[in-house]
């Protein structure tokens, strides 16, 4: 883990990219901020330690996850360039949630709690930028809620795919960094189910297998059985 603090803006291209619009609080929120560098699988934070900071993903692919037991955990989300981790912390959450784990060479800035606070405070349309992005996320976790309840293993992989595979990840060649196991538990089903009605996919002409990586090739079918399995 490399630790550096930031004093050019210009180094960190994802938070530029998101507040291009925003210079006054880009430049605030640059005084108060550190970026740290993590290597593929190294972990950014555990579920139940103190949340210290607000984080944001300069560049990189975040595995966001819960620990469920001793040696379970469902994965939730992947956090990718210019998304917030731990947001929360800024209205009183001091312990963190989840844990998130770094799928490949990633950039992460540390933001302080207050500062933020302060920014959006301030800036009205760039808060409700960040809502909106809160928003959609919020709106994922009421799916996996959903696939939990109601679905069976088929309809929960389904799901699980059509997540990973959506336009936001379609440069990050995401099932080439997932295991098959961490693919499973996107989908909240054991790694042999997975495994196997990957295969049965395959033959069903929905996707294709290529090593790790997965091509889906027909998306219509593949929502059906989400929403009816």
């Amino acid at each position: 883990m490399n630790n550096e603090n930031i004093e050019n803006t210009g180094q960190a291209s994802g938070f530029t990219n998101l507040m291009q619009h925003f210079p006054d609080a880009l430049n605030h929120l640059a005084q108060n901020k550190t970026r740290i560098s993590y290597l593929k699988g190294e972990t950014i934070f555990k579920q139940g330690a103190f949340a210290p900071y607000v984080l944001f993903v300069v560049q990189g692919l975040i595995k966001v996850y819960l620990q469920t037991g001793y040696d379970k955990q469902m994965n939730i989300s992947l956090a990718k360039t210019s998304d917030f981790l731990a947001f929360s912390s800024i209205f009183g959450e001091n312990i963190h949630t989840y844990s998130a784990q770094a799928l490949k060479d990633s950039e992460i800035c540390m933001i302080e709690k207050e500062s933020l606070k302060d920014i959006l405070l301030e800036n009205p349309q760039f808060a409700l930028e960040i809502t909106s992005k809160n928003y959609r996320n919020e709106r994922h976790l009421l799916e996996i809620i959903k696939n939990l309840s109601y679905k069976q293993m088929r309809g929960k992989l389904a799901s699980g795919l059509i997540y990973l595979s959506q336009e936001d990840f379609l440069n990050e060649d995401v099932f080439e960094l997932l295991t098959r196991q961490e693919l499973a538990d996107f989908a909240s089903i054991a790694t042999e189910s997975a495994i196997k009605f990957l295969k049965e996919f395959e033959k069903e002409g929905i996707i294709l297998l290529d090593g790790k990586n997965i091509k889906i090739t027909d998306r219509k079918k593949l929502e059906i059985i989400s929403k009816t399995s």
